[in-house]
């Protein structure tokens, strides 16, 4: 997968979970996760890069909080548009 992508989980109508697939090579499967904020948590890849992001609590998380976590990631940020599934009411 080249280009990074967002779903979302939802149940009756509310998100309720949303994972970040980061770019990766076909075949990369998590060998390790890392709780970074509440709500969030890395999946990192055998050869240590990240490889998504399991957003576990969407109502805790801002754009701002997710881009701040992208950059220390070395990713870049999103626009706040890009996270609208994760406030849908």
């Amino acid at each position: 997968m080249k280009e990074a992508y967002l779903e979302v989980t939802f149940l009756r109508g509310r998100p309720i979970a949303g994972y970040y697939y980061l770019p990766r090579r076909p075949g990369d499967k998590s060998v390790r996760t890392m709780r970074i904020e509440p709500g969030l948590v890395i999946d990192i890849g055998r050869n240590g890069k990240p490889i998504g992001i399991e957003i576990t609590a969407p109502g805790q998380i801002t754009a701002s909080l997710f881009n701040r976590v992208l950059r220390e990631l070395g990713l870049p940020a999103l626009k706040r548009t890009e996270l609208t599934p994760l406030r849908v009411a």
